[in-house]
């Protein structure tokens, strides 16, 4: 009878460490196709065997086998229609990766296991493959723009991070990217922004989701470093929180989507006395994506009307107005061009501001995971504090999202 006891003691601190254990997902691939001759793309299965329901990932690490020699790959999600796997389920989702050159016509061996024999075999794409554009018709975006947004992926921590439940509602929303360019009085410019969805689980929005789920909260923080000075000050900090309504990219007729979103914004530079720059607006932003070949084109105009106090800057109309366009092109492993472009016709003051990037990765041959990024500015309020000095202004930098 003792030893009977004694085994489940035993066995106690296994089943502890099992059930601290973060919980996990069990890849499986399903097929892959090489649309383009550097292009890998994979539709993964991820089973989910465990009692809770567990955030698909982002990156999927994985490898090569050709001829012998083992190389790390790295599966990218481009599709994102389940952002989590309920708990004795399982879900469906594509990965893209770059595939090695000099290969052309060789059997590969995709293996989600390192060093394992199992795996999935295809033949390495010819170089002269003609490009062909991904058909994702199922696949959920949750955003306006052609980049769709970036669902939180399961990323490791230097200490234990559970209980953060609603993870999987925090997103990408405006470009994050550091730029430099010397010779001006705001000579970097760092931008870093942010969306959460506030009710519902992370990315059910649109269709047949509650309405509800398309309300958001937003945050883009802008940072204008004049680096050349003594003591390299911040020439102004900005910030702008919002609140908004999310209509989720949805096809409306062959290669169209329209979506959009309308929204209350504050912006302030969080000074005091003659310094100090606020304003509070109420946007609307109907935006429209196409299919140009293998590039994308979006274009969200964006109309809004000052609400409140402008006592800080009270002409900042003249010089804002209240429109403005954005227009996107670019492909989702390529370029991307990015521009904003803001116009008073009354007062015939406006600014035009542009952001073009490329993977970084695709330059230098690495893993790296940033993009080469350039900004540029031209025209009146590049920034609260300057919102009357016309200025040009050219920089060079990294990315992180765009």
């Amino acid at each position: 009878m003792k030893k009977l006891i004694l085994i489940p003691l035993l066995l106690a601190p296994a089943i502890a460490a099992e059930a601290q254990a973060p919980a996990r997902l069990q890849p499986l691939i399903g097929s892959v196709e090489t649309p383009e001759a550097e292009t890998l793309r994979a539709q993964i299965t991820l089973l989910n065997a465990g009692s809770a329901a567990v955030a698909v990932p982002d990156r999927i690490e994985a490898e090569l086998v050709i001829g012998g020699a083992h190389m790390p790959l790295i599966l990218q999600r481009v599709t994102r229609d389940a952002p989590s796997v309920r708990p004795r389920a399982f879900a469906q989702s594509y990965y893209r990766a770059r595939l090695p050159a000099g290969h052309a016509g060789e059997t590969a061996l995709l293996s989600l296991e390192h060093g394992g024999a199992a795996g999935y075999a295809f033949a390495m794409p010819a170089a002269s493959n003609p490009a062909a554009p991904v058909q994702e018709a199922d696949a959920q975006v949750d955003e306006t723009s052609p980049a769709g947004v970036q669902q939180a992926s399961m990323a490791v921590s230097s200490k234990p991070s559970r209980g953060n439940a609603f993870l999987g509602n925090l997103s990408a929303y405006t470009p994050i990217y550091a730029v430099y360019g010397p010779g001006t009085s705001s000579d970097a410019r760092i931008q870093v922004g942010f969306k959460f969805q506030l009710f519902g689980e992370g990315g059910d929005v649109g269709r047949t989701s509650p309405a509800i789920n398309g309300l958001h909260f937003g945050f883009t923080q802008r940072i204008f470093w004049d680096l050349g000075k003594d003591s390299s000050p911040f020439r102004n900090v900005e910030y702008m929180p919002e609140l908004f309504y999310l209509v989720p990219a949805t096809p409306v007729a062959e290669g169209i989507a329209l979506g959009g979103q309308v929204g209350a914004r504050h912006e302030s530079n969080g000074r005091d006395g003659l310094d100090s720059r606020s304003l509070n607006t109420v946007y609307i932003q109907p935006a429209a994506t196409t299919a140009l070949g293998r590039y994308t084109l979006t274009l969200a105009p964006r109309a809004w009307l000052y609400t409140g106090s402008l006592e800080d800057n009270p002409d900042i109309k003249h010089y804002r107005g209240n429109t403005s366009l954005l227009a996107e092109i670019g492909t989702d492993d390529g370029w991307r061009l990015s521009t904003n472009s803001r116009m008073n016709f009354g007062s015939g003051k406006g600014a035009f501001d542009a952001e073009l990037s490329y993977p970084l990765s695709r330059l230098i041959g690495s893993d790296v995971n940033l993009y080469a990024f350039g900004q540029a500015f031209t025209g009146y309020g590049e920034n609260l504090f300057d919102y009357r000095r016309r200025q040009t202004r050219l920089r060079v930098g990294f990315g992180f999202v765009r």
